[in-house]
């Protein structure tokens, strides 16, 4: 086989003069002065300060280990306003996504690499890319059944426990928490304290949701305040979606604000368009649970109570007045019967009276008649022993006894000194 035979008086370079020609040539078509565009698919990305980004060719297939591969990089002067552009459009540079990098050319002898300096990077196609890959997520959610999942969970109508996913102090977490505590109703707030945004708030909100989930709250709330969309980009996350979808316990979101609606929110049970919403939207079911199940009953059983006692007021006021009536009258009529008693008792008496005294004198002319006085007037006397008894015979004197005699103007003693007898 024969070779190609080397020009006779062509130089022979070192290797540092070989990458000084090599570099030249480069920069006089891709270098400082003539960027270009390139399009690739993100393989790797490492940030540090700067960022480093290994392109390989969008049209290669992952398997091919043979695909073209980019080192690119951005120092971080000029990556510091390209990330503040992307954040705020919601665009984070992760493998997988397809981009746009305008840049040059330069070469690292010491290494031998080629590499590739970043100096913008195209968001439009990036957002494009960004919102293809959302709609696809969306769709492939949605096929599997996992947009309706939590939606089918039952909602209590009383959420007083309630489990909340958010990060302390933050605006949104004070909305929200403002509601509920500024309530006259018991809320018991569990709290999980998570990142709302950056690369660790996926996995950080996936693991709070089930640890909630297993402590058997009656809701659970993701709650985080207005930002940009690269804020609130871990809301669109495929994980945080696939765990509200597993949640058994309804999942109620107040993010961001009105007109932010990130694919959590459409896996969610509930949707409020920010946290103060969401706080409210709880109060206002307590408050209407509170209104038709304890309010209104006992605003009906006060009403019945108050009935029953006017009903027993009307009763006792009529049932007084006939008392009154009744005893009034009952008095009138024994009064009456009183009057009538007194006047024949005195009648009676009278007459009681009038026989007493007839009888009396009947019986003072009996007794005047009977006197022993007017015996003794006659000539009588009778004898009595010193002590008073009447002495009726003989048999009652002994002789010696000093007797005493009785007559009408006096008496007199006499001593026994003999006694004759009939016999």
């Amino acid at each position: 086989m024969e070779t190609e035979r080397a020009p006779e008086h062509e130089p022979v370079l070192e290797v540092a003069e070989f990458y000084q020609l090599l570099t030249a040539h480069l920069e006089q078509s891709f270098g400082r002065r003539h960027p270009h565009w390139v399009r690739g698919e993100i393989a790797k990305v490492y940030e540090k300060g700067h960022i480093y980004v290994d392109l390989v060719d969008a049209g290669s297939a992952s398997s091919d280990t043979k695909r073209p591969v980019l080192n690119t990089h951005c120092w971080g002067t000029q990556w510091a306003p390209i990330k503040r552009r992307l954040v705020d459009d919601g665009v984070m540079l992760r493998p997988g996504l397809i981009v746009n990098l305008f840049g040059y050319v330069d070469v690292y002898a010491p290494q031998g690499k080629i590499g590739f300096t970043i100096i913008q990077v195209d968001v439009q196609s990036l957002l494009g890319d960004v919102a293809r890959r959302r709609q696809e997520l969306i769709a492939r959610l949605k096929r599997e059944g996992l947009l309706e999942a939590n939606k089918e969970m039952s909602l209590s109508e009383v959420p007083l426990r309630v489990g909340l996913v958010a990060s302390p102090s933050t605006e949104g977490y004070n909305d929200f928490t403002g509601q509920l505590f500024g309530s006259r109703f018991g809320f018991h707030v569990v709290l999980v304290k998570t990142a709302v945004q950056g690369e660790s708030a996926p996995a950080q909100i996936v693991s709070a949701i089930e640890l909630l989930d297993a402590q058997g709250v009656d809701v659970i709330c993701l709650v985080r305040g207005g930002g940009s969309k690269g804020d609130l980009a871990c809301f669109d996350d495929e994980r945080v979606a696939r765990a509200i979808a597993a949640s058994r316990t309804p999942v109620l979101t107040g993010i961001g604000h009105t007109g932010d609606e990130s694919i959590a929110d459409l896996a969610a049970h509930t949707v409020a368009i920010t946290p103060t919403k969401l706080g409210e939207q709880l109060v206002a079911m307590v408050a209407n649970w509170h209104e038709r199940r304890i309010r209104l009953p006992t605003q009906r059983i006060l009403d019945a109570a108050n009935e029953i006692l006017d009903e027993a007021t009307q009763y006792t006021a009529e049932r007084r007045r006939t008392m009154i009536f009744a005893v009034r009258d009952r008095l009138r009529s024994e009064q009456r019967h009183l009057a009538s008693t007194r006047g024949r008792l005195l009648t009676f008496a009278r007459h009681i009276i009038s026989s007493a005294e007839q009888m009396l004198g009947a019986r003072r002319q009996l007794a005047s008649a009977y006197d022993p006085k007017r015996r003794l007037a006659q000539g009588w006397s009778f004898v009595t022993n010193l002590e008073g008894q009447v002495l009726k015979g003989l048999a009652d004197i002994e002789v010696g006894e000093v007797v005493r005699v009785t007559l009408s103007d006096g008496t007199f003693d006499s001593t026994v000194i003999q006694k004759n007898g009939a016999s």
